[in-house]
């Protein structure tokens, strides 16, 4: 059987390559890294997680994500395999070990006999002899590359900010005032540390993110944000109170150190790694300049001595016109031979990037192997994260776009025992035994 070519090692192509392979049919997989880097990758590891550690809520019955999640385990993913041997406490949430977790992705596929790695960067178009190709570049895709795929598509790439949060090692914190808590004690109840803030300090806080020097490549300028993902700053510039209704939110947490008095606005610090030795800033994504961040992270309770094994960062991220330009397989309609897969796409997060690499594997490997496989239903997660990116969207005001339930059709009324209409948190789970009816028939079809 004929190769599949698969361009890009990150999570969508990782994801991609093990889908084909499982399905008996041979891969290259090219990936440029060392030999060019990128602005947010630090390692060559393949599947590297570069900004959160977290894949988000796991939670199947009231989140979309969550459901996403799941539909990808019943899917063999080896992303969701590895996320779940390496993950490390994060309450509701998905929260890996980053190195444990690239590592273990990057060895399955290294020792899968019909993948073959070559690390190598693409300037150009594949050639036409390569008869099936998933270009799984992701948001930095390498310039040469980006350009010939505008040259071709005759579309201008969108692209917008993302940014990177810092990490702290854990002990450098100062637990005479941080304490562990989960939000309601979610999970073990210890998964985050807690840094509270009075409201003058909050105040004086706000006051320097707002006055902090900042670091922008001029020729990003007048690049859109992702709002999933915004700069600790630009929120903080859209009023003095969106962090402390945000990501700052003091609710369902309790100081020890003071449990009569109520904090105005806390910092949540993440387990990043396995070891527990490492926290990552929940929400701290920013582009201030590495000086100004250790001024202003510094006067946090708690993080006055903080030493820093990462700062935040920005990167650009890049995407194409979907909806316009790729089929509901993903293939360009201009040229039916190329897949796209991952953030390229326009999808956003580390779930949603996997999950449409991989359907691009198992659309790649029916076609090599004769079969007919029809997108997922839309009222899956995976199916209507694929309707979205490939024609869902309107495509004259296209946008990445996370998982989320108002992707979704809308499910049939349904009645409690009193004959009340099921609202509100409780609704969800009508979308979520819906879908995994519905993706059920769509794998074991009669």
């Amino acid at each position: 059987m004929k190769t599949v070519h698969i361009i890009g090692g990150g999570l969508a192509g990782s994801e991609a390559a093990w889908q084909l392979a499982q399905a008996g049919t041979p891969v290259t997989l090219h990936e440029m890294r060392p030999h060019r880097r990128t602005e947010a990758h630090s390692t060559d590891k393949l599947a590297e997680l570069v900004c959160s550690n977290s894949l988000r809520s796991d939670d199947a019955d009231y989140n979309a994500v969550g459901l996403l999640h799941e539909e990808m385990r019943k899917l063999d993913s080896l992303i969701m395999a590895k996320a779940d041997a390496h993950k490390v406490p994060a309450g509701g949430a998905l929260a890996v070990d980053r190195e444990g977790f690239s590592e273990a992705v990057q060895a399955a596929l290294e020792a899968h006999p019909l993948i073959t790695l070559v690390r190598e960067e693409l300037t150009a178009l594949p050639p036409e002899e390569w008869d099936s190709v998933i270009i799984a570049s992701g948001p930095l895709t390498s310039a040469p590359l980006a350009e010939a795929i505008r040259a071709f598509t005759g579309e201008a790439s969108l692209s917008f900010f993302d940014a990177i949060a810092p990490i702290v090692h854990k002990d450098s914190i100062d637990f005479s005032k941080a304490w562990f808590q989960s939000r309601y004690d979610k999970g073990t109840g210890t998964d985050y540390i807690n840094l509270p803030m009075t409201k003058q300090m909050y105040q004086d806080f706000i006051d320097a993110l707002l006055a902090g020097e900042k670091a922008m490549p001029k020729d990003w300028e007048g690049t859109p944000y992702f709002e999933g993902c915004l700069p600790i700053e630009v929120m903080a510039e859209r009023g003095r109170e969106t962090l402390a209704f945000g990501p700052m939110k003091p609710v369902g947490l309790t100081n020890p150190h003071d449990p009569t008095v109520k904090p105005y606005a806390i910092v949540q610090l993440r387990q990043d790694n396995a070891l527990g030795t490492l926290y990552n800033l929940v929400g701290f994504q920013t582009k201030l300049k590495h000086s100004e961040q250790l001024r202003i992270f510094r006067t946090i309770p708690g993080l006055e001595s903080a030493d820093f094994a990462r700062l935040g960062g920005m990167h650009r991220n890049t995407f194409l016109n979907s909806p316009r330009l790729l089929d509901k397989a993903l293939r360009l309609k201009a040229r039916p031979s190329l897949r796209f897969a991952g953030q390229i796409t326009g999808c956003e997060g580390y779930v949603e990037s996997a999950a449409v690499g991989l359907m691009a594997g198992r659309f790649a490997a029916a076609e090599r192997q004769g079969r007919d496989l029809p997108p997922p239903p839309i009222t899956t997660a995976l199916g209507a994260l694929l309707n979205h990116i490939t024609g869902g969207a309107n495509a004259d005001s296209f946008q990445p776009m996370n998982v989320n339930f108002g992707l979704f059709p809308e499910p049939p009324d349904e009645r409690d025992a009193k004959g009340r209409r099921i609202k509100g948190r409780e609704r969800k789970t009508l979308y979520s035994k819906r879908a995994r009816v519905d993706l059920e028939g769509w794998m074991n079809p009669s």
